[in-house]
């Protein structure tokens, strides 16, 4: 017997999300295979990944987030972002936002009715290897400075990046970075669970924005990221060399449709 849900479809910078209010269920219904249907594009709803909105006894509310290929993953910016205006469309929160993820606690604030800022978690170190870069911004970051990323395959050159022995066996997210200058980069991004190219990550252009502060060695703390989805902005406080905290990601976050589908 088939479960009717409602389901509800945002996007941040084209980085999209089937989002479900999972209070009342628990959200136990949501199994690999179940979600892996939900967002595939042809035979599903369609999306990057999926995220459960649950209730929390500490905060305004849990994130659980689900990649596309069904398994649950780490932190998703953009997702989280998305959440905190689908908690605000729902209720639940005003303009301010307190909920916990997979890597703890963030904060979330309207600047404008769809503009909405997210607080990140602390980075506490940049690897360089491989002619790049690797740091955890509440997901694993692997950044690569380069001159041209328009032209670049970056299906083919972000997977074999991902699967490399480097990175197993877990794998990692690609972001093939341009620096335009002290406060801008270009960003494309190989999400590792989607296993393609996404429009825009969140984690991802936090990564980028922070490894280009590190690599011009700059005490520029605010970066414009432009994807291909839209532009974001990230801002943050360099302590040291390698730590950064009070870390911001921005940006707009659009309401899609909602819709009923059946649940096995």
């Amino acid at each position: 017997m088939r479960k009717s849900v409602t389901f509800y479809k945002y996007h941040g910078t084209g980085n999209d999300f089937i989002l479900i209010d999972a209070r009342a269920d628990g959200g136990s219904m949501y199994t690999q295979k179940t979600v892996k249907e939900l967002c595939d594009r042809h035979f599903g709803i369609g999306a990057d990944g999926l995220i459960l909105l649950q209730s929390s006894e500490s905060a305004d509310f849990s994130m659980k987030y689900f990649n596309s290929d069904g398994n649950e993953s780490t932190m998703c910016g953009n997702g989280g972002r998305c959440i905190t205006a689908f908690a605000r469309d729902l209720g639940i929160i005003k303009e301010k936002a307190v909920f916990t993820g997979i890597d703890g606690e963030h904060i979330a604030c309207f600047s404008d009715t769809n503009f909405i800022h997210l607080k990140m978690i602390d980075v506490e170190s940049i690897a360089s290897l491989e002619g790049g870069y690797f740091l955890n911004t509440g997901s694993p970051h692997f950044v690569l400075p380069g001159n041209n990323i328009h032209d670049l395959d970056v299906f083919k050159e972000g997977k074999k990046i991902r699967d490399s022995a480097i990175f197993a066996p877990g794998g990692t997210n690609v972001n093939f970075m341009v620096v335009r200058g002290p406060a801008e980069i270009d960003v494309r991004t190989f999400e590792r669970g989607v296993e393609q190219e996404t429009l825009s990550c969140g984690t991802g252009s936090v990564a980028s924005a922070i490894t280009a502060c590190y690599i011009q060695n700059t005490d520029n703390n605010s970066f414009q990221v432009n994807t291909s989805g839209g532009k974001l902005e990230v801002k943050f406080t360099r302590e040291g060399n390698i730590r950064f905290t009070n870390i911001w990601l921005a940006g707009p976050v659009e309401f899609v449709f909602r819709g009923e589908v059946g649940i096995v």
